[in-house]
């Protein structure tokens, strides 16, 4: 497809020598993007109770909620991916903005539970182009040096938007009604399209990665077919450990974030905002302090050791699963903040290094489809069954049996990344390199 190859070397930043200042630039411009795409899904979670008395649902049907979203977001993220490396990152960006946005707002019109079903999944798949863009489009401007910094700090970005989502949520829906709520948020998701379509710049594929290399040459990738990339997948093993271990974190994270409001609002019969606030601001905010330091912990490391990365990303897992326990066990709420805090600590080392560790073991040419991948399968396998299932455990043996019980999944994730670094890692990203020295495969 030779009439694609324009817009995979058209840039509007330099290749290399990139202003170290604006390379930061780019990821605060980045940072109120996801915190939208992460305020906008985070929302409809604090409304629950009145959804349920409007639309007289009943758990099954709030938990499919979340997972209607979480379906749509993985199935779509491969496609996604695709797109991204194939067009400018910043159309993508911008596209998947202006879309979701608008679907937010539009649920406002919603008058039963199937139409409420359909505009949760489609705003799923407006989000899903975001991640793929925006990791690609950071690896381009940060390289090994910079690359889980830049990434850890974008993350807090997924932490203020969920307790902005959960806390203004609930706040504007218990004053003004739940449909107001996905207006203020939605409007404001416009409003930002048109600050970034003005600032953001897009730079050259591979050009981080080639200064890492001591190049300076721009780099002229072509995407790979979607054949090619899935036999990259296949004969790298370290990123499907990664993608197990992702499947397994995020219906962890699922499980906090579609029901610790409910559990909360039931078991301390808590008002809709408070209730919405406390189930995301402790563990986000906490989230905010480990995300940077894993990141910062995970580039010293990675100088120091290959597996440097994966090995924050282990002890995150293994400190978070005791505190998931304590947190779907307690009764009460100054020990439950304790344990959402500590969670949120641990999650956030995890969560800093969560595309930066699949990128380097992944040509910049391929980083968007390798990114929807990893989505597919953490929101499809993971995310998209967490509400269900743990909705069909709550009705039979309580919500805060389910929540404790997620904790076994993060156990699992761990030995998936163990087994990456003892087996996989040193060999996966020793080709990378040398396939990134090599000229870039052409279609």
């Amino acid at each position: 497809m030779p009439a694609l190859q324009p817009d995979l070397t058209r840039a509007d930043a330099p290749s290399s020598g990139l202003d170290s200042t604006y390379k930061w630039k780019v990821v605060g411009m980045l940072w109120f993007t996801g915190f939208f795409n992460y305020a906008d899904r985070q929302a409809i979670f604090s409304l629950f109770p009145l959804l349920q008395t409007e639309l007289h649902l009943d758990m099954t049907q709030l938990g499919l909620l979340g997972s209607s979203f979480a379906f749509v977001y993985g199935i779509c993220g491969p496609l996604a991916g695709n797109v991204v490396d194939r067009v400018r990152r910043k159309l993508a960006i911008l596209g998947g903005l202006f879309t979701w946005s608008l679907i937010c707002m539009a649920t406002a019109l919603v008058r039963t539970f199937p139409q409420l079903l359909f505009f949760r999944a489609a705003e799923g798949l407006g989000e899903t182009f975001y991640f793929p863009a925006s990791m690609s489009l950071i690896s381009d401007y940060h390289g090994r040096r910079t690359r889980s910094r830049a990434m850890g700090l974008h993350q807090t970005s997924v932490y203020i938007g969920s307790i902005a989502g959960g806390f203004f949520g609930g706040l504007i829906g218990q004053h003004y009604g739940w449909r107001s709520s996905f207006i203020v948020f939605g409007g404001l998701g416009v409003l930002l399209g048109f600050v970034l379509n003005r600032f953001l710049k897009e730079p050259v594929r591979g050009s981080a990665d080639l200064d890492d290399l001591g190049s300076h040459a721009a780099s002229a990738a072509a995407h790979l077919p979607l054949g090619e990339f899935l036999r990259v997948v296949w004969t790298t093993p370290t990123l499907l450990f990664l993608m197990g271990t992702f499947c397994l974190a995020n219906f962890v994270a699922m499980v906090l974030l579609s029901w610790m409001p409910m559990f909360l609002y039931s078991r301390f019969h808590m008002g809709l905002a408070v209730a919405g606030f406390t189930a995301t601001v402790f563990v986000q905010l906490a989230s905010m302090v480990g995300s940077p330091l894993g990141g910062w912990a995970a580039d010293s490391l990675r100088r120091r050791f290959v597996g440097g990365r994966l090995a924050v990303q282990m002890l995150g897992l293994l400190g978070a699963a005791p505190f998931v326990i304590w947190c779907g066990q307690t009764m009460a709420v100054s020990s439950l903040v304790i344990a959402l805090a500590a969670w949120g600590l641990f999650k956030g080392m995890y969560d800093a290094n969560i595309y930066a560790s699949a990128l380097d073991v992944i040509r910049p040419e391929a980083r968007g489809t390798a990114v929807g991948f990893m989505n597919m399968t953490g929101w499809l396998f993971g995310a998209a069954t967490a509400p269900v299932l743990t909705g069909y455990v709550a009705q039979r043996a309580g919500l805060g049996f389910a929540i404790s019980l997620a904790a076994v999944a993060l156990f699992l994730a761990a030995g998936l990344l163990l087994l990456a670094m003892s087996t996989t890692l040193r060999r996966d990203v020793e080709r990378m390199k040398a396939e990134l020295a090599r000229p870039a495969p052409t279609v």
